[in-house]
């Protein structure tokens, strides 16, 4: 099957390219980047006036299943992360039952296959259970297609036991993301501690609960000289220390997420349930910080942390509902509006805290940048164009979206995936 995108404006990671290009794929594969090509037989898609990119890499999404199927599935997630961009998406272990072997791990990637529209990469949990006492087999969810481990909803809080995991996955040749959160510290906790959580009379959860556990990784990263990643940093603490430990040669990286780099905790005012996420929403510091790492380079990536819940389970009481708020279809418009308008960062870097830098982080190393030779993943949008986001518009199963009825900018015209083109607003 070939496919030839006509009148690009092509933008990677280090640039936009100042010519139109045509872009022809073949067999999954980008053959040829040029101006007026031509190829008798091949689906034609014109993207005259609009920018044609990597297609984008979520390294933390949740799709809920298996156990969880009326949130949201490995077909309706797909189908919302086709909407948004996405064209590579880490699913998150803390599925019912957790992603702890290599039968599930084996069933997420068939069912991702069988969908056919993303790429589906399961992520394994650390701990068997995600109970913090002990460590899957690591070689084993390797060998059956993780790139990446995580216990994420919680911590490995046993230091040893991270101790252990950290210096296996460097062994094995896996990535660690880590929640960062002490569950002694952030307790009960629904909203940041501070003002807000005092005035409306909620309970908080620290700034500190996320730092203690950042540091003690960033000094076993150091003392054992292995990667360690960062999951949804959220606060200007961590940032720093971030900051401090790549200075000093330590291998970390981190993400961060929409919602943390656009919305504050004054916005809890509102007791939207759809507003209450884990890690909370956080100061105008805090917020301002996190740009401040993108802008930089502290903070390597853009994740969405899309966590669909259903209507019924958010409509609880605050301190009752679930943390999680959808993301995969949202993310790429905050990112023009919050960053790119902002003057925060260019649209390329943008483009590399979507695909290139994510790609990089897990070894992707076909994908992430529109090149001869390359995946042909690619996401075609209009970085100006507006829209409303709207429930009813939502490819996710779920709705709870704090988002919705607000207007963004960056529309997403046509995914493509392997070649295929798996979304197309027409």
């Amino acid at each position: 099957m070939m496919l030839l995108i006509k009148n690009a404006k092509i933008v990677n990671s280090d640039g936009i390219d100042d010519r139109i290009k045509d872009i022809l794929i073949q067999d999954g594969k980008i053959v040829k980047i040029g101006e007026n090509l031509k190829s008798d037989g091949a689906d034609i898609i014109d993207a005259k006036g609009k920018f044609v990119s990597p297609g984008f890499i979520d390294l933390h999404a949740h799709f809920r299943q298996p156990g969880q199927e009326y949130k949201e599935t490995i077909e309706t997630g797909s189908a919302a992360a086709a909407k948004g961009g996405f064209t590579s998406v880490f699913c998150m272990p803390n599925t019912k039952p957790p992603i702890d072997n290599i039968a599930l791990v084996d069933f997420i990637i068939r069912e991702g296959k069988r969908v056919g529209l993303v790429n589906v990469y399961p992520v394994g949990a650390i701990t068997k259970g995600q109970q913090d006492e002990e460590l899957t087999d690591m070689f084993e969810m390797r060998r059956a297609g993780c790139l990446m481990l995580s216990d994420d909803g919680k911590s490995v809080h046993n230091s040893h036991l991270m101790r252990m995991a950290l210096q296996y996955s460097q062994m094995v040749g896996i990535l660690i993301s880590e929640h960062c959160e002490d569950p002694l510290l952030s307790k009960t906790g629904v909203v940041n501690e501070g003002y807000f959580s005092t005035l409306l009379g909620m309970k908080g959860d620290p700034a500190v609960s996320e730092t203690t556990i950042i540091s003690r990784d960033i000094e076993l990263a150091h003392y054992l000289d292995c990667r360690i990643h960062f999951a949804h940093v959220s606060t200007k603490r961590s940032v720093e220390l971030i900051r401090r430990a790549k200075t000093d040669g330590v291998k970390v990286s981190a993400e961060a997420c929409p919602h943390h780099f656009s919305l504050t905790e004054k916005e809890i005012r509102s007791f939207n349930t759809n507003l209450k996420v884990k890690p909370p929403l956080r100061s105008e510091e805090d917020v301002a910080e996190i740009k401040r790492g993108l802008k930089d380079g502290t903070i390597d990536c853009i994740a969405t942390d899309h966590a669909p819940h259903s209507q019924e389970e958010k409509e609880l009481d605050f301190d009752q509902a679930p943390s999680g708020m959808i993301g995969l279809e949202t993310a790429f418009g905050l990112g023009i509006t919050e960053l790119v308008d902002a003057k925060i960062l260019t649209l390329p870097q943008l483009i590399d805290k979507m695909s290139a830098s994510p790609a990089k982080i897990t070894g992707l190393s076909a994908k992430g940048k529109i090149a001869e030779g390359m995946d042909a993943d690619l996401t075609v949008f209009d970085s100006e164009a507006p829209w409303q986001v709207k429930a009813a518009g939502f490819a996710s199963k779920s709705k709870n979206s704090p988002f919705i009825g607000k207007t963004l900018k960056g529309l997403v015209l046509a995914t493509i995936c392997g070649g295929n083109v798996v979304y197309n607003v027409e």
